[in-house]
């Protein structure tokens, strides 16, 4: 009796990913079931609605199945049709007549009885992010929500790590000025008075 040898997630996508470049559908099948969760969860962060969301899904897929034999393994899988995505995703919205509906802004909690529950909290932290650019926001996911490093991030937004540093930098700035809110506060450099 043969045993099947464990595979890593990377290496079963790049074995997925080898078998899309050679026409084989029912791979491009499997990866895209494999992705497509996680790419909803990334793009439902700042696009509003669910048609534009599987457009992009599929858009990039389309791309996946065209070029998936021009990767050549200098990132992962992983981190190629994220990019990818997230490049459909921002020539998509930038193309959109009403990109300001299809941005999702996130509407401001309301106050509630205890505003640190775990599901109140998760809420304003949703409500912040929705008050970054959206390039900020797409690192701070892309960083926090899928774990991704910041070299990463940089080759699946195709700019400087020096540019994903600064836009996370400016990110926490911001969110430092939107989160004390949570609990009414003064900002969160700054120390209560005496």
């Amino acid at each position: 009796m043969q045993r099947r040898i464990q595979q890593f997630p990377h290496e079963r996508d790049l074995e997925l990913l080898q078998a899309v470049g050679r026409g084989e559908r029912r791979a491009l099948e499997e990866l895209y079931l494999s992705y497509h969760r996680r790419l909803m969860r990334f793009l439902s962060r700042f696009i509003a609605r669910h048609e534009t969301v599987e457009e992009v899904i599929n858009d990039a897929f389309m791309v996946v199945w065209q070029h998936a034999r021009e990767f050549r393994g200098a990132s992962q899988v992983s981190t190629w049709i994220i990019g990818i995505t997230y490049r459909v995703a921002m020539k998509t919205l930038r193309g959109k007549d009403a990109l300001q509906n299809a941005i999702r802004i996130e509407q401001v909690p309301e106050q509630s009885i205890d505003p640190l529950s775990d599901t109140e909290l998760q809420d304003w932290m949703a409500w912040a992010l929705g008050q970054l650019p959206v390039e900020q926001r797409i690192t701070m996911e892309l960083a926090y929500h899928l774990g991704h490093s910041i070299e990463e991030i940089a080759a699946i937004t195709d700019c400087p790590v020096g540019t994903v540093k600064a836009r996370m930098f400016h990110a926490r700035k911001k969110l430092q000025q939107c989160l004390p809110a949570i609990d009414h506060a003064q900002p969160l450099s700054s120390s209560p008075s005496t």
